[in-house]
C-alpha cells in the first residue's frame, strides 16, 4: 500500500517440519498464533513509526508553538507515553506466559486511532503539501505517514474485529 513490503501472505501445501523444528507443542498452533498476534497488535513499531512525524511535526513548529501547536503536541505526545505504558504492559503479561488478547486488541485499537488523528492534527496547525520526494523532512514524513495509514487498520486485525474480542471478553456477545 505505502511501496514497502510490510505485508505478504504464504501458502504450503504438504508441507513437513522435522521434530527439531516445530515451534512450541505440536496441536498448540492455535496459541502459538494468538501470542504472536499478540505482539504484533501491541507492539511498538504500530505507534512508533507515527512518531517520526511528530518529531518533525515539532521541529517545524520549534521552541515557540502558537497555543494550538503546544495544545496539539501536549495531547499527541501523552498519548504517545500511554500507548507505550499499555504495550509495555501487554509485553509483560507474554513474558509471564499469559496470554493478553484483549489488552493487545485495545492497544491496537487505541494505536490505529491514534496514527490517523495525529496526522490530522498536525495538519491543523502545521499545514503541507505532503510529498514523498521532498527534501523537507516534515513534507516527506507527512506523505509516508499518510501512505502508512490506510494499512494500519488491517495490520493484526480490523478495528471491527478487535472490538468484537473485547466484547466477547465483556459478555456483550
Amino acid at each position: 500500500m505505502a511501496g514497502d513490503e510490510h505485508f505478504n501472505e504464504t501458502h504450503f501445501t504438504d508441507a513437513f517440519v522435522p521434530d527439531d523444528c516445530l515451534l512450541g507443542e505440536e496441536g498448540d498452533g492455535w496459541h502459538q498464533v494468538t501470542s504472536e498476534l499478540g505482539l504484533e497488535r501491541s507492539g511498538p513499531e504500530r505507534f512508533l513509526s507515527s512518531a517520526i512525524v511528530l518529531t518533525e511535526a515539532a521541529r517545524k513548529i520549534g521552541n515557540e508553538p502558537d497555543d494550538r501547536e503546544a495544545l496539539m503536541l501536549g495531547q499527541s505526545v501523552a498519548r504517545l507515553k500511554s500507548l507505550r505504558r499499555m504495550s509495555l504492559g501487554v509485553s509483560g503479561l507474554l513474558q509471564e506466559g499469559g496470554s493478553p488478547t484483549v489488552e493487545a486488541a485495545l492497544v491496537k485499537d487505541i494505536g490505529t486511532r491514534y496514527e490517523s488523528t495525529l496526522l490530522n492534527d498536525i495538519r491543523q496547525v502545521q499545514p503541507t503539501e505532503p510529498l514523498g520526494q521532498s527534501t523537507d523532512d516534515f513534507a516527506r514524513t507527512m506523505a509516508e505517514g499518510l501512505l502508512r495509514v490506510p494499512s494500519s487498520t488491517i495490520r493484526g486485525g480490523t478495528n471491527e474485529v478487535l472490538r468484537g474480542i473485547v466484547a466477547r471478553q465483556l459478555g456483550l456477545r
